[in-house]
């Protein structure tokens, strides 16, 4: 290893490999070793590393018009809001550079409309175990254990319930409730899926009560679940939609949408010096018109069932536990194996995959993934399972 690596801050146990360049489902680092990528920068890449179709936009768009200052509207910005809030079924987007911000204002936008017609009211349920981002208020909002005693003091006004009991959130809503915020699939806790009759009690009960209902697809989004968007498969809309990672395909771009109701932000209230650039935003769109089309979205249904089949025969060959997930977003529960040193073992073998718990491998790969280089996939994660016993 030649790169000088001593002046990056350390934030994560990251392994010595260092990176150097993608394509497809490939990565490669700098000593020439090539890796199978099935974390794809945590359900970022959803069109493999440098797609032709997002190099193209990029090369096109970087001799045109980088950025113009968010105080003035430009052409790609229009265009992108536009395909996701027909998509969406919602009425204005704002656009930003991550997850967590996209987040943080939806929490602004919910607070702001609690304000001005729910008499004040503030708080947000949220959901144990949930993931919402690292802000100091995603970071409240998120229900991750291992942060509660973290950055105090935090940002008050969240309420947790249990994901997947309608009573306990009924339980929780009192008149100071605004809002109950959650993610269709929780990710970073080992792919849970809300279920989506919980989704739609949820929608009832929001309804019924005059609250909001704010969905974070920050990785479920942009076909990652074999629809456009995870709530397609409930059915239903929410009031507030958030969306980040696959959106971009590798950049950094995120989106708030929200329906027209709600969209009561007053000129001052939110903004950021690179939000909606002509850049990024054309990447965007880029990406969403590529993940659209029909064909695309039954085919990262068809391989994800492929996938998520293969992973249970191997799981019942070798006496692991349940297969969790839905489309390219999928998890495997081990029995007897530290998932942390099943990834180590793995990426020894080229292949990256991801251990969000102990006991849980996390798959995401790019939504053109082939089916060969799942079956490729298979065969080191076996063999690594055995190397990691």
């Amino acid at each position: 290893m030649n790169t000088d690596l001593t002046a990056v801050m350390k934030v994560a146990d990251r392994p010595p490999a260092v990176m150097v360049e993608g394509h497809g489902s490939w990565l490669q680092d700098e000593d020439g070793k090539t890796y199978l990528d099935f974390v794809q920068g945590w359900a970022v890449n959803c069109l493999g590393h440098s797609p032709s179709v997002m190099t193209e936009a990029i090369a096109f768009q970087a001799g045109r018009l980088i950025n113009c200052s968010p105080a003035y509207y430009n052409a790609e910005m229009a265009r992108l809001a536009r395909l996701l809030a027909d998509r969406a079924g919602l009425a204005q987007v704002f656009f930003c550079n991550s997850g967590a911000e996209a987040n943080e204002g939806a929490i602004k936008l919910a607070r702001k409309w609690g304000a001005r017609s729910r008499d004040g009211a503030h708080q947000i349920i949220t959901m144990d175990h949930g993931c919402h981002g690292r802000t100091l208020a995603t970071m409240a909002a998120s229900g991750k254990p291992a942060w509660e005693a973290l950055f105090e003091p935090k940002v008050s006004g969240f309420t947790k319930a249990p994901l997947g009991d309608l009573d306990a959130v009924k339980r929780a809503i009192t008149p100071r409730t605004v809002a109950v915020m959650l993610e269709p699939i929780q990710g970073e806790a080992g792919v849970y899926p809300a279920g989506d009759d919980f989704i739609r009690g949820l929608r009832s009960v929001t309804r019924e009560a005059g609250l909001l209902l704010i969905l974070d697809e920050i990785q479920t989004g942009i076909g990652r679940t074999g629809r456009f968007f995870a709530f397609e498969h409930a059915g239903i809309e929410p009031d507030i939609l958030t969306l980040g990672k696959g959106l971009d395909g590798g950049v950094p771009l995120a989106a708030l949408l929200a329906a027209e109701p709600v969209c009561c932000f007053e000129y001052g209230d939110q903004g950021g010096t690179f939000n909606g650039s002509p850049l990024m935003t054309a990447i965007g769109s880029a990406v969403v018109e590529t993940v659209s089309r029909p064909a695309f979205l039954a085919d990262v249904t068809a391989k994800g069932e492929y996938l998520a089949d293969r992973l249970r025969d191997l799981s019942a060959t070798l006496g692991h536990g349940e297969v969790r997930g839905r489309g390219l977003l999928i998890a495997l529960e081990l029995k007897g194996r530290d998932a942390a040193k099943v990834a180590r073992s793995a990426m020894d073998h080229g292949l990256l995959i991801n251990a969000p718990r102990p006991d849980t491998l996390r798959f995401m790969p790019a939504l053109n993934v082939t089916i060969e280089e799942i079956a490729q996939m298979l065969v080191l994660l076996e063999m690594s399972l055995e190397r990691a016993g």
